[in-house]
């Protein structure tokens, strides 16, 4: 069953809001970890649970640091030195590649009216990596980068941000995003929300908005 399409849907979107993690571009740290713990699964998951975990990794994403980052999670967890240091060192790892289903979305979208923009929680110090590795990034008329900006979803401040810096009419935009509750903070926002879970149901979502996709591939 498709997701239910936002209740103040409008038919004259003008403007398209991507994230970017899990959306785009497939990011797990898990894609890193898996290679560092073996089959010790259960080490893994109380390694990213208990040392580098989301709360821990959402401050760069907020503009801490990298290096602040490692030497206090090093000092907590000294035996964790070299597992720590991987998460930046080899980044890279925890994105094995794109989203093909909507990178495909995104070039039929080039082709329309609509402006594009992309809004992520990423750090300052790694999206340069993801820049040169995804061409379609250079698709998208901004970025705003919320390592950049020191300030990320779900945080009003982040949506106004956009709003402001782009002159975007809320009634007329649609952001898409894994996570519900940023959804929900676009929404609160006057955006028109859409809760990724699939290429295909963003596709539905999208049509229903009145954007004219064709059918995929």
């Amino acid at each position: 069953m498709n997701p239910p399409l936002p209740s103040n849907a409008s038919h004259e979107v003008d403007a398209i809001v991507f994230d970017l993690g899990n959306v785009l571009i497939r990011w797990d740290p898990r894609n890193l970890y898996r290679k560092i713990f073996g089959s010790d699964v259960a080490a893994m998951e109380q390694f990213l649970a208990d040392v580098c975990n989301t709360e821990w990794n959402e401050q760069q994403d907020c503009g801490r640091p990298w290096k602040d980052a490692i030497d206090d999670a090093v000092a907590r967890h000294p035996k964790h030195e070299a597992n720590i240091r991987a998460y930046f060192e080899r980044w890279s790892e925890m994105i094995p590649g794109d989203i093909a289903g909507t990178v495909d979305i995104l070039k039929q979208l080039r082709s329309l009216d609509i402006r594009l923009l992309a809004l992520t929680n990423w750090s300052a110090e790694t999206f340069p990596i993801a820049q040169e590795r995804f061409p379609f990034l250079g698709w998208f008329e901004g970025i705003v980068v919320s390592g950049r900006e020191r300030m990320m979803k779900p945080d009003p401040a982040i949506f106004r941000l956009l709003i402001e810096r782009h002159q975007l009419r809320p009634a007329t935009t649609a952001f898409i995003d894994d996570s519900l509750r940023n959804v929900h903070a676009a929404d609160h926002e006057g955006l028109l929300g859409i809760h990724f879970t699939s290429p295909d149901n963003l596709r539905t979502q999208l049509k229903a908005l009145g954007v004219p996709l064709s059918e995929a591939a």
